[in-house]
């Protein structure tokens, strides 16, 4: 296997510690201009629902747009059903976005 870089082992060990839980999990990526968020279930392999700013056409401050991309996949998960979920953050901080995302997420009706 191919020596990882820091960035990969943070966001596998992040990974490992959320696989464990059972319930679906709400992950993350963010990219310089985006945010995109998903909720997986890893038991059947499958992405149950999807958010992102590139989505929803959002072009505002980041942070706002992240809190907007979180309300937007809570909203569709508690239509679908998804109530309890695990917070993904790959190998970013729980900051700023990441933050902002998963807090709009809570208020939302999701439960981390």
């Amino acid at each position: 296997m191919a020596r990882l870089n820091s960035f990969q082992r943070r966001k596998y060990r992040t990974r490992r510690r959320v696989k464990r839980s059972g319930h679906p999990r709400l992950t993350v990526y963010r990219s310089l201009k985006h945010i995109y968020a998903q909720i997986i279930d890893d038991e059947a392999g499958k992405t149950l629902v999807a958010s992102s700013t590139l989505a929803l056409g959002i072009e505002s401050n980041k942070t706002d747009a992240a809190k907007q991309v979180g309300a937007d996949i809570a909203k569709k998960a508690v239509s679908k059903g998804v109530k309890k979920v695990v917070f993904d953050r790959g190998a970013y901080r729980y900051h700023g976005r990441v933050k902002a995302l998963a807090e709009a997420a809570r208020e939302a009706g999701l439960e981390f």
